[in-house]
């Protein structure tokens, strides 16, 4: 629950941290600007994958040359998330994965380039809470893969394979530059959206930074390069929505867990994430579900942590929906 008893203390941070609120003419800017840095910090030992990043790839995540006087098809892909765990049925949900394909008219291979989390999707939603730590650890980075081959059968067989455009080596190549250089300055991953509500004219307060926002990215870079894309079928993504009133700014960790007048709030944050903590039991699943329940909808209250600071959502009906809606190509 929201404790009215720290918005004083929010008053104060807030005012201490007006530069970080990307303000216009005194007004808060939205949605906020998703925060770019100038390198990839390293990993915290702590944070293991299940499963490993881009195990095929270069490690260094370099892409090949192509001589300028090549051609290069460009392919949309998509396919339902974990098929390689669950099969085709995300997809009925129409919880996809998004990626591109690249094929070298002159030497024949082909080239797959996603973006992904390094430690899996619940790692970059929730964190954890460890014992040593008093603020919520996040275990939460994403970057680009890019590695050789496409499997034809693994994006086709429930998903999309479809040829949209061509390239020249050159464009291919100034590409493959601003790939690496968007690699290092956008290093988190945001699972969702938040909007004031359902319509088309809603407030966005916070946009998501996933797989399918790296490929609308590479889209508009391949056609600021002059690539022509199109497509036979409507181009649909999956987009994870919250709805909420207008968020609240509460501060970074240091700002929340160093503040012994934010105790209380501080408190309450390390509360809503123990709903969401991995490694449940079947029973401590139940239960968190309805505390999850009890929290976002009965006490219409979200803790977003978004640019590594945390955000209070009034939360509002339908308070949570996923879609698979149409975003046409550049």
């Amino acid at each position: 629950m929201f404790h009215t008893e720290v918005v004083l203390g929010l008053n104060l941070l807030l005012f201490l941290h007006v530069g970080a609120q990307f303000r216009i003419n005194g007004q808060q800017k939205w949605p906020v600007p998703y925060r770019r840095f100038d390198r990839r910090p390293d990993v915290d030992s702590y944070c293991q994958a299940l499963y490993p990043f881009c195990p095929t790839g270069d490690p260094d995540g370099r892409i090949p040359y192509m001589r300028d006087s090549d051609t290069i098809s460009v392919y949309r892909l998509q396919t339902p998330v974990w098929e390689f765990k669950y099969g085709s049925l995300l997809g009925k949900f129409h919880i996809m994965h998004d990626a591109v394909g690249f094929s070298s008219a002159e030497t024949g291979a082909n080239y797959t380039m996603e973006w992904y989390e390094l430690f899996q999707l619940g790692n970059c939603t929730f964190p954890h809470l460890r014992q040593e730590v008093y603020a919520p650890f996040w275990c939460n980075q994403g970057a680009a893969c890019f590695f050789e081959g496409i499997d034809d059968l693994h994006w086709s067989q429930n998903g999309t394979l479809e040829k949209i455009g061509v390239l020249t080596g050159q464009q291919f190549n100034d590409m493959a530059r601003w790939v690496q250089e968007d690699n290092e300055t956008g290093i988190y991953y945001e699972t969702w959206t938040v909007r004031s509500d359902p319509s088309p004219n809603a407030t966005v307060w916070f946009e998501s930074y996933d797989c399918s926002q790296f490929v609308h990215r590479t889209y508009r870079k391949l056609t600021e390069l002059g690539a022509k894309l199109s497509s036979r079928s409507q181009t649909n993504y999956t987009k994870i929505y919250l709805y909420s009133g207008e968020p609240t700014y509460l501060g970074n960790d240091s700002a929340i867990f160093g503040q012994p007048a934010l105790k209380n709030l501080a408190l309450d944050i390390r509360k809503f994430y123990h709903t969401f903590r991995p490694h449940q039991t079947f029973a401590d699943a139940m239960i968190s579900l309805l505390e999850a329940f009890e929290t976002v909808v009965l006490e219409r209250s979200f803790y977003l942590y978004y640019n590594f600071e945390y955000w209070h959502l009034p939360m509002k009906p339908p308070y949570v929906r996923i879609t698979y809606e149409e975003v046409p190509l550049p």
